[in-house]
């Protein structure tokens, strides 16, 4: 008898333990879901899961700074409204022992991320300077329908050899606000500046066949504070930039893009363009040292190619 009730006891306890990785953990601000937190749902997920694990964000928003650690792989943060679902912190350089990596509201460290209907923001403010809303160090990491919201390097991608993709995504900053060493995929998604500057800052290490790629993106501005901006400055001097059949509004300078003080810059860093549009595409004017694509140069850039890597790994549109 005390063998049967061990086998129930311990059937419950591993039907619990499934429930626990496939159900969802739902995080609530007000108190009426599992968590109040973000990061207690994050830390209360299975480690090294090969499934997907669904964190639910009701709508709220979290004033925390979120760290997904290594071990936490699969996980999948989703909310129902971009706009009314907000993960915000306001680190900065310039605060004791904060760094530009370090001052992300939120940090992902595992592989196989996905964030669908969230807004990373970093609320530091427009003069704080160097102020991440999200760091990405995964591999295969995902993001649809967010927004990344802030000022001076916004997103940072910010590893060699990860590969991330960003669909129908909203990303808005000042400076560098795209800016990183991985493999990013910007998927049909708008691109706002905010201030006379530069949208990305590659630092696509040698050797990497992709660095940033915009597919079919929009490029919009604050036409008070932003009517001089260039597409992109290497911050490292391979790196890789390319914009295909994207909108390009008038605040794009037509010099295209800038090889930040350094002309043996101009010899490394890979910047191109194919069937740019909008009053911003003047590929007649653009640096003599960028590139205009060939339909079948631009044959390459598929998501297939791109995040090709060691393993296969193709995200579904």
């Amino acid at each position: 008898m005390k063998a049967l009730y061990l086998l129930a006891g311990l059937s419950l306890t591993a039907l619990a333990s499934h429930a626990q990785t496939t159900g969802p953990l739902v995080v609530a601000a007000d108190g009426s879901g599992q968590f109040r937190t973000v990061q207690a749902a994050i830390d209360a997920a299975p480690n090294q899961a090969d499934k997907p694990v669904i964190i639910q964000l009701q709508p709220g928003t979290y004033r925390e700074k979120v760290t997904v650690p290594t071990l936490k792989t699969h996980l999948v943060l989703r909310g129902t409204n971009a706009a009314r679902t907000v993960i915000t912190y306001s680190d900065h350089v310039g605060l004791p022992g904060i760094t530009t990596p370090s001052s992300y509201s939120v940090l992902v460290q595992a592989n196989d991320f996905t964030a669908e209907n969230v807004t990373f923001e970093n609320a530091a403010g427009y003069t704080a300077g160097q102020a991440v809303a999200l760091n990405v160090e995964g591999d295969r990491a995902i993001f649809r329908h967010c927004r990344l919201v802030g000022n001076q390097d916004v997103l940072l991608l910010a590893t060699g050899g990860s590969r991330q993709y960003y669909q129908d995504c909203y990303i808005e900053g000042t400076t560098d606000f795209i800016f990183g060493a991985s493999t990013g995929v910007f998927d049909h998604c708008v691109i706002k500046s905010k201030k006379n500057s530069f949208v990305t800052a590659a630092s696509t290490p040698p050797g990497q066949p992709y660095g940033f790629v915009f597919m079919d993106c929009k490029l919009l501005a604050d036409t008070t504070l932003a009517k001089k901006v260039y597409l992109g400055r290497p911050w490292r001097p391979q790196a890789q930039v390319v914009y295909l059949r994207c909108e390009l509004g008038g605040h794009i300078v037509p010099a295209g893009w800038d090889n930040w003080k350094n002309a043996e810059n101009e010899k490394t860093a890979y910047y191109a363009e194919y069937k740019s549009v909008g009053p911003g595409a003047k590929p007649a004017a653009r640096v003599p040292w960028s590139h205009q694509l060939t339909a079948q140069e631009a044959k390459k850039y598929t998501l297939k190619q791109i995040f090709a890597g060691k393993e296969a790994w193709e995200p579904k549109h």
